[in-house]
């Protein structure tokens, strides 16, 4: 990545499936695989909505997943669900690839004063686990997961450090980071994955293919 595209920001908003690990596909597997129960049909329905919606919380997915069964929906389930799905990434993503060049970059921005903050569709608790059995957490000035969706993160972060738009970008692969960038009116960049192809041909705006 040229980093110059990066000088003149101070704020780096980050995703983390597909922008610092490669887990994208673990996640859209996991799914897949949870929902198969219910016929082929309706996980492969599953799969197909979870790789165009990455940036979607599983606390709105699962929900939206079991009405396209024919199961009662209720919070027992939807939890119980919900506990399956993080039993099946949690370690799985914590093992999965790095993007090429992404923990060199996060550590060069913290050396030089930068802040960087994670903004994520995983739930709170985990992706602070994750954080830290990957050793990384200290290179966040903030982290803030599910149920908080992106866009209300970026919005309290800003407000909370008083960051000019033109100072802040956001590094994301999927549209709903797309959208969180443009509601606070701040840079977007995307990292290009398989997965997000339809978003790449309709984008204008940075891409990247990783962060060498």
């Amino acid at each position: 990545m040229n980093v110059n595209i990066l000088s003149n920001k101070k704020y780096i908003f980050w995703d983390f499936d597909g922008v610092i690990k490669d887990s994208v596909e673990i996640k859209s597997n996991a799914y897949e695989d949870l929902f198969l129960q219910w016929g082929e049909q309706v996980s492969h329905k599953v799969r197909d909505h979870h790789r165009l919606n990455g940036g979607m919380s599983r606390f709105d997915k699962i929900p939206l997943y079991l009405s396209w069964t024919n199961e009662s929906v209720n919070e027992v389930l939807i939890n119980k669900l919900c506990n399956d799905f993080s039993n099946l990434v949690k370690y799985k993503v914590i093992n999965s690839p790095w993007v090429p060049g992404v923990v060199e970059l996060i550590s060069h921005l913290n050396y030089i004063g930068n802040n960087c903050f994670i903004v994520t569709a995983t739930p709170q608790d985990e992706i602070i686990e994750i954080l830290h059995e990957l050793k990384l957490h200290s290179l966040f000035k903030e982290v803030i997961g599910a149920p908080t969706n992106k866009s209300d993160a970026i919005k309290l972060i800003i407000e909370k450090y008083k960051i000019l738009k033109d100072e802040a970008v956001m590094l994301g692969d999927s549209k709903t980071d797309l959208i969180a960038a443009r509601n606070s009116n701040i840079d977007f960049i995307l990292r290009k994955t398989d997965e997000n192809k339809a978003l790449q041909d309709n984008l204008q705006s940075e891409m990247i293919d990783d962060f060498l």
